[in-house]
């Protein structure tokens, strides 16, 4: 099966965070939460034969890897997070792709009413 045809997921929702990334001082300065969906894409055939989770994708060092980085080192865009993130994913694990989606429920925007603004991306193994 080539890496195109994998369409078995992993998936963390709603992994929540406090992190100091944003363009305005404010948001350098007093942090906000950050919500992160993560999918992972790959073959879970063998894992499911065997019941056995060396042949699974073991999605807890996907947890670790977001929190050390929305928790980590400030940055202005929620880009550079998902892509540090994404590509954190692919190098140390066992996946042929991963989503990233970063929600920021607590944004503001004077004179909004609305749940998050957020970013997703996608990244496939080369």
């Amino acid at each position: 099966m080539s890496p195109s045809e994998h369409s078995d997921k992993v998936m963390l929702k709603g992994l929540a965070f406090y992190g100091y990334h944003g363009v305005s001082p404010h948001e350098k300065a007093q942090g906000q939460r950050f919500i992160v969906d993560i999918t992972l894409e790959c073959d879970a055939r063998a894992a499911g034969l065997s019941d056995d989770l060396a042949d699974a994708v073991d999605y807890i060092p996907a947890y670790e890897i977001a929190k050390e980085i929305v928790e980590g080192e400030s940055k202005d865009l929620i880009e550079s997070v998902a892509g540090e993130i994404a590509g954190r994913i692919l190098s140390e694990l066992n996946v042929v792709g991963v989503t990233v989606a970063i929600k920021k429920p607590e944004v503001a925007i004077k004179g909004s009413i609305l749940t998050y603004a957020g970013l997703e991306i996608h990244r496939r193994r080369e």
